[in-house]
């Protein structure tokens, strides 16, 4: 009769494990590719858990296989436990994948490329920060599983589990800004403060939300940068949200023109240049002169789009096409700058009897003031040196 439990018997027990394993993994890809035809969801659980599907069976084939051949029982108790943690391991990561498949699953079913999708965005950055949370619990309680398969740490569990109040206090002062960002991405998922896809201007840039996570938040700005800001940031500061109630938004051109221009010609342009374009959603169109002052007409139009980047560039096509229409349509409306020359009239000269007051000198007004201009305005005494006038007079 055949020994198993020997150094012969091992490896052929190992093979048989892998082999096995590999049969249960290939019948039931064959299943789920079945069930695929039909329906689209088990083909996305295949690919998001067939990893750590396949490392989880290989794990417990091959832990029956030696825990029934291993020669050699002193060590068999070592090796048990390091199947354990493995499997534990495997198993969290199946766990995980599970519960962002069913999670994502979910998400699936509310798209956010329709025009009305307030809740659908929503509802994506809830169960995004849900699928999130899920993770990390359940990877600390595989964690938490692996460490308690320890004989000395179930023996510290019990005096931790006494001492919690002060470890929790500790912890808390100690993980106070982390916490907070962690307790402020679930009360933005949860408040409907902002939403994945949302429009907002935050430090002063314009962009969207591209992801809410539990400590910060990703802004994607128009022009493809990235804002990271902490979760605390939208609880604490004030920002904009232009899509908060729904994606509509309603927006403006401003033109500063001639006073020549015509308002009701424009208007007429207006209607033709919106009539020409999907990016109008015929909500709303004002053509309105806001300002007459500093030699210049402000005019101000005003449009409606379904979402803000339709806005922008509707904005920015009917700007072009209003200042092509005033080039070649009706050029006396183009701003201009006035200049009015006027000549000066030449004052007469001071008369010689007239006072310093009357002439407009420096010190005027009083013979105090006269006084001291005359120490200024006079002219300086040269004295004539009688030694000097002989060196100078002396031949030389």
């Amino acid at each position: 009769m055949f020994a198993w439990k020997s150094w012969i018997g091992l490896p052929i027990a190992v093979v048989i494990a892998l082999l096995v394993a590999a049969l249960i993994a290939s019948a039931i890809s064959l299943i789920v590719r079945g069930m695929s035809r039909r329906r689209g969801w088990p083909g996305a659980l295949s690919s998001k858990a067939r990893h750590p599907f396949r490392l989880l069976i290989v794990i417990i084939a091959l832990w029956i296989a030696t825990a029934l051949t291993f020669p050699d029982p002193p060590m068999l108790p070592a090796i048990s436990h390091g199947f354990l943690i493995a499997a534990i391991a495997a198993g969290t990561w199946f766990a995980s994948a599970l519960l962002s498949f069913a999670i994502g699953l979910a998400m699936g079913r509310y798209r956010t490329d329709v025009p009305d999708n307030r809740i659908a965005r929503r509802l994506q950055t809830q169960l995004t920060v849900v699928r999130r949370l899920g993770v990390v619990v359940v990877v600390i309680i595989g964690v938490a599983s692996i460490l308690l398969t320890f004989p000395g740490v179930q023996a510290v569990g019990a005096s931790v589990l006494a001492s919690a109040g002060v470890v929790s206090v500790v912890a808390g002062l100690a993980a106070q800004s982390t916490l907070a960002n962690v307790f402020a991405g679930v009360q933005l998922a949860f408040s409907d403060a902002i939403r994945v896809d949302d429009v907002v201007i935050a430090e002063g840039e314009w962009g969207k939300i591209e992801e809410i996570t539990l400590s910060y938040v990703v802004v994607h700005i128009w022009d493809d940068r990235r804002l990271v800001l902490p979760s605390t940031y939208f609880t604490t500061t004030p920002f904009e949200n232009w899509t908060r109630r729904t994606s509509e938004l309603l927006g403006s051109v401003e033109i500063d023109l001639d006073w020549r221009v015509s308002p009701a010609l424009m208007r007429t342009q207006l209607e033709e240049i919106l009539g020409r374009t999907p990016l109008w959603d015929k909500r709303a169109s004002v053509l309105q002169v806001t300002d007459a002052t500093g030699g210049y007409v402000r005019v101000r139009i005003l449009v409606t789009a379904i979402d803000a980047p339709s806005l922008f560039d509707l904005r920015c096509f009917v700007r072009e096409e209003m200042v092509e229409w005033l080039h070649t349509k009706s050029p006396a409306a183009i701003p201009r700058t006035r200049v009015q020359m006027v000549e000066q009239e030449s004052r007469p000269r001071p008369r010689g009897g007239e006072s310093q007051a009357e002439q407009g000198g420096l010190f005027t007004g009083t013979a105090e003031a006269e006084e001291r201009a005359s120490q200024f305005t006079a002219a300086t005494p040269i004295i004539e040196d009688p030694v000097l006038e002989a060196d100078e007079l002396a031949p030389r």
